[in-house]
């Protein structure tokens, strides 16, 4: 953890306001509301307006469509993204492919897709889980066949939340089923509009859409490969450390933002209900000792864990929202467990959506028991959780 403090000059503090006025201006009531009542993770309007100042990548150089900013003022705005509430599931995936696109994609690819993903007209969602292969991607079953100069791709994956949004799909698939597991696998960047792709739609218990993604007989070039053939794993590798919040310096202090920010929403909502409510040892449960000591020990745990980086930033984010949405609700009663314009509903079913959506961000982007073998394996240098699968099967 880093409790350095860091003084920001005029022009970081004038770039901060800056950061929060655009959010401000750009995420909406109506925003909000159509992401309370769709879930799908992304709004296009706010996308191409962060595109249009670089915002999409603002690390990316200028050259490269995004806004050359700095480690500083790129924190700034993925906090200000956050605490504003908006979508941005697909915002982040859309991050993941250009890694390998970069490093194994051809030039022509390259031109043709990462400029897009700079200015927010290119969104890509990500083809890995499968219903029989959970977070074990080198169980995966879609195959991919050579015909010709292309490929004839069948298969089935779920969870590619954002494909109904996206322009392509960055697809693991089984070229050579004779091969060892973590081998015969190739990557696609498979367009979305190709002749047999198909999305259906997958409710959450958060309320969030993600997606069945049904692939039948697709056909496509082979300048669309991501690398060699059967190399795959390779190829994925950069794209899912980059998930799993293993960054380049071993450090993403970003990666649990959007659940510290949730978080603080309902901590924010509880003190708002809560000074409405009368105390018998004050004006208002704020009054209350416990009521006190628990609000000073859940919002120290937010700093200490906006404090961590990479996949222990992972984890403690989302076991503290799960733990702060939990204990709102024993504490507001049984008007918590009531849904949004419900009459009588409190805070209008605030802490009853964040205890929904809680439990499904221990899953999100690889979950939170590959985040811990990630700590385990290669923080501490323990032994595999689990034997390596035979080299035959």
């Amino acid at each position: 953890m880093n409790f350095g403090v860091i003084e920001l000059d005029q022009a970081a503090q004038d770039f901060w306001r800056a950061a929060r006025d655009f959010f401000e201006e750009h995420v909406t009531a109506e925003v909000l509301d159509e992401e309370r009542m769709n879930g799908g993770g992304f709004n296009e309007n706010l996308h191409l307006a962060m595109g249009q100042r670089g915002w999409v990548a603002p690390q990316w150089a200028e050259s490269e469509g995004g806004a050359g900013l700095d480690p500083l003022r790129a924190r700034i705005v993925a906090d200000e993204f956050a605490r504003s509430g908006a979508p941005y599931i697909l915002a982040g995936t859309t991050l993941l492919p250009p890694v390998a696109i970069r490093m194994f994609g051809s030039a022509e690819v390259q031109a043709e897709v990462l400029p897009g993903v700079a200015d927010g007209t290119v969104r890509i969602c990500l083809g890995y889980t499968e219903p029989d292969c959970g977070s074990d991607l080198a169980a995966v079953r879609t195959r991919a066949e050579r015909d010709g100069d292309g490929w004839i791709i069948n298969g089935q994956k779920m969870f590619t939340t954002g494909a109904q949004f996206s322009q392509y799909c960055f697809l693991l698939a089984r070229t050579d089923p004779s091969l060892p597991v973590h081998k015969g696998l190739t990557v696609f960047l498979l367009p979305m509009n190709t002749a047999g792709v198909e999305v259906r739609p997958i409710g959450t218990l958060g309320g969030e859409r993600t997606n069945f993604l049904y692939l039948s007989d697709v056909r496509i070039d082979d300048r669309w490969r991501l690398g060699e053939v059967n190399a795959g794993w390779s190829v994925i590798a950069a794209p899912l450390s980059q998930e799993h919040g293993i960054a380049a310096d071993g450090h993403d202090p970003t990666l649990g933002g959007p659940y510290l920010a949730e978080c603080e929403r309902l901590v924010a909502e509880f003190i708002s209900w809560a000074s409405a409510q009368p105390s018998t040892t004050g004006a208002s449960l704020l009054d209350d000792p416990g009521i006190a000591d628990w609000l000073g020990e859940a919002l120290v745990s937010i700093e200490l864990t906006r404090c961590s980086g990479g996949p222990p930033a992972r984890i403690m984010s989302s076991d503290l929202l799960m733990r702060i949405a939990s204990s709102l609700i024993d504490m507001v009663g049984p008007t918590a467990l009531l849904t949004r314009g419900t009459n009588g509903s409190a805070c209008d079913g605030a802490f009853e959506a964040g205890f929904r959506f809680a439990p499904g961000t221990a899953i999100y982007g690889g979950s939170t028991d590959i985040a811990r073998n990630v700590v385990a394996e290669r923080f501490l240098g323990l032994p595999r959780s689990t034997p390596r699968r035979s080299s035959t099967k």
